[in-house]
């Protein structure tokens, strides 16, 4: 298959669904090998099937990034099945409830940077090992506009993808010598299965309407980001076209950075 990513393996964490799914399905296009992992079972398999059925090369998995045995069988099916690994998308996240940052539960702060930031140091662990060997590769971590510019209820959050934005250009850094180029992308929310997870303490949904109405009116574009605007960023960024852009993070956010 032809294209900008032909003959690439790309693996694509939280690629059941949401942004995940439209880079897993753009790399696919673009002539890449994809592993959709996922810790829904059924939603990334459906992606790997819709890929494999539009004629691409695809397999889906289970993964916890937050495992680093789980991250470690990833990488191992990965390089067992396609020979060895050119992208990583590090893309898997959990959203905050929007709620007060005193009323954030432990548990839910725990997750949110085991989920979040602990997958990036299992992806250093587990991944870099292999891109070094093979002397090159992409990593691309979806950090959050939350982390340039942080909105009320939504701390802890916008905290860990902070971590996420730092962690990119200290990794992009170290990884340069090795020609492992490492980026990130800064999206604003999304209708995606975070969105609804992340409205679920405001009530009903004219008040959840509401909320979504306020986020709007602070995006210059007037709309919320949507899974292919993040894959067509992500494509560029693992594309040659970027070969000399590391450490980039790339506010896709329709201007609410601005």
């Amino acid at each position: 298959m032809s294209g900008r990513l032909a003959g690439r393996v790309a693996v694509v964490t939280g690629g059941g669904s949401g942004f995940g799914a439209a880079i897993a399905t753009r790399f696919a296009r673009e002539g890449a090998s994809i592993v959709v992992a996922d810790i829904d079972a059924a939603r990334g398999a459906a992606v790997a099937g819709a890929i494999e059925q539009s004629g691409g090369r695809a397999i889906a998995t289970v993964t916890d990034v937050a495992d680093g045995r789980s991250f470690d069988a990833l990488v191992a099916l990965t390089t067992r099945t396609f020979g060895g690994i050119d992208i990583f998308v590090n893309n898997a996240g959990v959203s905050q409830r929007f709620v007060p940052l005193d009323e954030v539960r432990e548990d839910e702060f725990d997750r949110l940077f085991a989920v979040n930031v602990k997958a990036q140091y299992w992806c250093g662990r587990s991944v870099v090992p292999v891109l070094r060997q093979r002397g090159r590769g992409v990593i691309l971590n979806t950090a959050s506009a939350s982390a340039i510019r942080p909105r009320p209820s939504n701390t802890w959050y916008a905290a860990s993808k902070a971590a996420v934005v730092a962690g990119t250009r200290a990794m992009a850094l170290e990884l340069a010598p090795h020609k492992i180029r490492v980026c990130a992308l800064c999206p604003i929310i999304a209708d995606t299965p975070l969105l609804a997870s992340a409205l679920s303490p405001l009530g009903d949904r004219d008040e959840q309407l509401q909320a979504m109405a306020r986020m709007l009116q602070q995006v210059p574009l007037g709309r919320l980001c949507a899974p292919d605007d993040m894959a067509n960023a992500a494509l560029f960024l693992a594309s040659d076209e970027a070969g000399f852009l590391t450490g980039v993070c790339l506010e896709v956010d329709g201007g609410r950075c601005i």
